[in-house]
């Protein structure tokens, strides 16, 4: 299902070019973009940057090319937003909005994705599970592509494929398992 972009997400315009030293290492040909907004000033500017370079690392273990843009959000925001795209009551920690054309062959999809992850719930869930706040938010991140991908978490088989998936890419960029670390109890605890 096809969701219209959040008012929060970024403007499709071109940028100003930065700086020569400001500039981001190249991407590697067939690569995902990743830009992150953060409008509230959640995570701060080394904080996104050190996102956007986490998240491009994870993703490049994709097949896939296109663009995925990041939109950081609180709570209040999210409430809003999840109540609106999926007519659910309260926050969540990721929504997801495919904008790319449908196609049969997710390995050849190319992104365009507008994903809006809850910084609230990445501090809570951090804390839960005693490892930074940063982590949760690149989970988010990758959860959230894998939506735009074909993956989803309705029944045990998918939300298990799913979730090695994430931990898959969070692995080869030096992290441990993120969420996947209890499949049996995690699952029960999501339908709850």
């Amino acid at each position: 299902m096809q969701h219209t972009p959040l008012m929060d997400e970024p403007e499709r315009s071109s940028r100003p070019q930065p700086e020569a030293d400001d500039q981001p290492p190249p991407a590697r040909p067939g690569s995902l973009q990743v830009e992150i907004i953060d409008r509230l000033e959640l995570v701060g500017g080394r904080v996104r940057q050190k996102l956007v370079d986490m998240a491009s690392l994870a993703l490049a273990g994709l097949p896939n090319t296109g663009q995925v843009r990041v939109c950081i959000v609180n709570d209040r925001r999210m409430s809003i937003d999840h109540e609106k795209f999926s007519g659910i009551t309260g926050t969540t920690d990721v929504l997801t909005f495919d904008l790319a054309p449908k196609t049969a062959d997710f390995n050849q999809k190319i992104l365009d994705a507008d994903i809006t992850i809850c910084f609230d719930q990445a501090v809570r869930q951090a804390k839960r599970h005693g490892h930074s706040v940063e982590q949760e938010l690149l989970l988010y991140i990758i959860h959230g592509t894998l939506h735009c991908l074909g993956y989803n978490d309705h029944t045990q088989a998918d939300y298990k494929r799913m979730h090695e998936k994430e931990d898959e890419l969070l692995a080869q960029i030096g992290f441990g398992a993120t969420f996947f670390s209890k499949p049996d109890t995690a699952y029960k605890e999501h339908q709850s």
